[in-house]
């Protein structure tokens, strides 16, 4: 049998990254949808999605940059 450590938990979401970010904006009734910016739609029937909002963690974003290396 293999042990396995949990470090932490967090969320990546539509709504932003991290417990306290996404939580404060839920209950201020958030929505993470909204127009699709990270690839054409034009040819498309829907033009709205729920994309994770690049940035950096700090803000409640995300980072990749924080969670690939390659």
């Amino acid at each position: 049998m293999k042990r396995v450590v949990v470090t932490g938990m967090g969320l990546v979401t539509p709504l932003g990254t991290g417990l306290d970010h996404v939580w404060n904006r839920l209950i201020n009734g958030a929505s993470g949808i909204r127009a699709i910016k990270s690839f054409d739609v034009s040819d498309l029937p829907v033009k709205i999605g729920g994309e994770v909002p690049p940035g950096k963690s700090a803000d409640g974003l995300f980072d990749v940059d924080e969670w690939v290396f390659f």
